[in-house]
């Protein structure tokens, strides 16, 4: 698997690496962007498997609130900007359990969807519990940075059908 994610714009190749998605989203939520990453990896090649898609007619629904997911899908889909990129509570699945539930995506292009979610031991528990702390402290604001961009890194050490599958 490849560690770009390609899309054609009008017929034009475009080529973004995760380091470029980070470049775009800065540098708040690695993890997010590492989740939209390998979403596109498995999802993309299975909606358009003879060419990359045109961008602009990819959409993206899911569960998922995390910005780092949302700038990604942006980037490469302009799709937020667009109005193709939708959150909706309504796609968690609760009987995954907390951990998992929300880590639901949708994909769509020309009349084709995928669905893909999270596989289970890709977010630890304190990630979740830490996250969602209102009134943080200093360190449980550190270590919150740390367990981002160690989630991060252990999602981008893996091919993409490890992280996600197909729901």
């Amino acid at each position: 698997m490849t560690n770009a994610i390609d899309v054609f714009e009008d017929g034009k190749l475009l080529s973004y690496t995760y380091a470029q998605l980070m470049h775009y989203h800065g540098f708040g939520y690695p993890g997010g962007v590492a989740h939209a990453f390998k979403v596109m990896q498995l999802a993309l090649p299975l909606l358009s498997p003879d060419n990359p898609p045109e961008r602009r007619e990819i959409s993206v629904r899911t569960a998922f609130r995390g910005p780092g997911g949302r700038d990604a899908f942006e980037m490469v889909t302009r799709g937020l900007t667009e109005g193709r990129y939708t959150v909706d509570h309504g796609m968690e699945k609760p009987e995954r359990g907390e951990i998992l539930a929300r880590y639901v995506f949708e994909l769509i292009y020309r009349g084709k969807t995928v669905t893909v979610q999270l596989k289970e031991g890709h977010v630890r528990e304190e990630f979740i519990s830490v996250s969602r702390k209102p009134d943080r402290t200093p360190a449980e604001e550190e270590r919150l940075v740390w367990l981002k961009q160690e989630m991060a890194d252990r999602l981008l050490a893996l091919p993409a059908d490890q992280v996600y599958e197909v729901a």
